[in-house]
């Protein structure tokens, strides 16, 4: 697997790129509920439809969580796109069962030692209506090592509304920790998870779709 190799000053660096460009992409980004975890580390978990979802939690993170964050990537992605290893991201090769523990076992150690690990489930990029989610279960098993981490769903939704550009919007859910979650076996713990993540993310398209803006912070796009 590949590690990470964080690197504060490219951090800064590429912060003063990914803003810009995301101002240039997207006519607005919404958040609702976007506040800073109560403790560190943290497990994000989320939904995973689109590339800008990890450069989205890069900015996020950089606005207002400010935890020292590493992200679960696809090796082939990583490898591609190698300049994430700077930003935390760190590798899983989904078609070796070894290297996927080794993964596991390095997110394992980075939650341990007080870092804050990002997770996609899903391990692949699907289209945002895709249903079910389809989890695996290495995110039972990485709860079930760091029990005292909680878990914080974030919910990824593009739309296009009135807009050239499209517009993102994000939902921070509510913490929760392996005791909570329903059912014995990993794969029922993991059933549960993507059960809570799907209706968190349906009902996220419930406020896209009635265009409750009201309910929501921009973080770029015109401010009225």
């Amino acid at each position: 697997m590949i590690k990470a190799k964080k690197m504060p000053l490219f951090e800064n660096a590429f912060e003063l790129y990914l803003n810009p460009l995301i101002r240039r992409s997207f006519a607005n980004v919404f958040g609702r509920d976007i506040v800073q975890p109560p403790s560190q580390p943290v497990l994000f978990i989320a939904n995973h439809s689109s590339w800008w979802d990890g450069l989205l939690f890069f900015f996020l993170n950089r606005s207002v969580w400010r935890h020292d964050v590493h992200m679960m990537m696809d090796e082939k992605g990583l490898k591609r796109y190698g300049f994430f290893r700077y930003l935390g991201a760190f590798s899983i090769n989904r078609s070796k069962p070894k290297d996927i523990l080794a993964s596991l076992q390095y997110a394992e150690q980075l939650l341990l030692s007080g870092k804050t690990v990002i997770l996609f489930p899903q391990g692949e990029e699907f289209h945002q209506e895709i249903r079910p989610l389809g989890f695996s279960t290495g995110i039972a098993y990485l709860m079930e090592h760091c029990p005292d981490v909680p878990a914080i769903p974030v919910s990824f939704y593009y739309s296009f509304r009135h807009e050239r550009k499209p517009e993102v919007w994000v939902q921070q859910g509510k913490p929760f920790y392996y005791a909570e979650i329903a059912g014995e076996a990993r794969k029922e713990k993991t059933a549960s998870i993507e059960q809570a993540i799907t209706e968190q993310l349906d009902q996220l398209k419930s406020q896209v779709v009635s265009e409750n803006t009201a309910a929501f912070r921009k973080f770029t796009g015109r401010r009225k």
